[in-house]
């Protein structure tokens, strides 16, 4: 008695897409400054983790690579925490504070 083999053909499955990184750029600006530090969501709210660099002239800026989601930060500035002035989207904090939003999109 022969036996048949069989062959399954296995057709390769699509894999689901991958949501890519984006590059954020995120500016402040405080001519009185003499450190910026990044803090939220994205780095667990460690104060001193992500520093900006100044750009001159009381201008502070950072590149984030960051995957889509919602993400909530404050700027650390000589030590004190604020939220980022220009970003219109804000809620509350437990500290009686505001937090701001940033929102990365896919």
């Amino acid at each position: 008695m022969k036996h048949k083999k069989e062959i399954n053909e296995i057709t390769p499955r699509k894999q689901p897409r991958k949501s890519e990184s984006h590059k954020i750029r995120i500016e402040f600006h405080d001519e009185k400054a003499q450190v910026v530090f990044i803090a939220g969501t994205f780095n667990d709210w460690r104060p001193d983790a992500t520093p900006m660099i100044s750009l001159g002239e009381g201008r502070w800026g950072k590149e984030l690579v960051l995957p889509p989601g919602r993400y909530e930060y404050r700027f650390v500035v000589d030590g004190n925490w604020i939220s980022d002035p220009s970003t219109p989207e804000q809620v509350p904090n437990p500290h009686g504070g505001y937090n701001s939003v940033l929102n990365v999109r896919d």
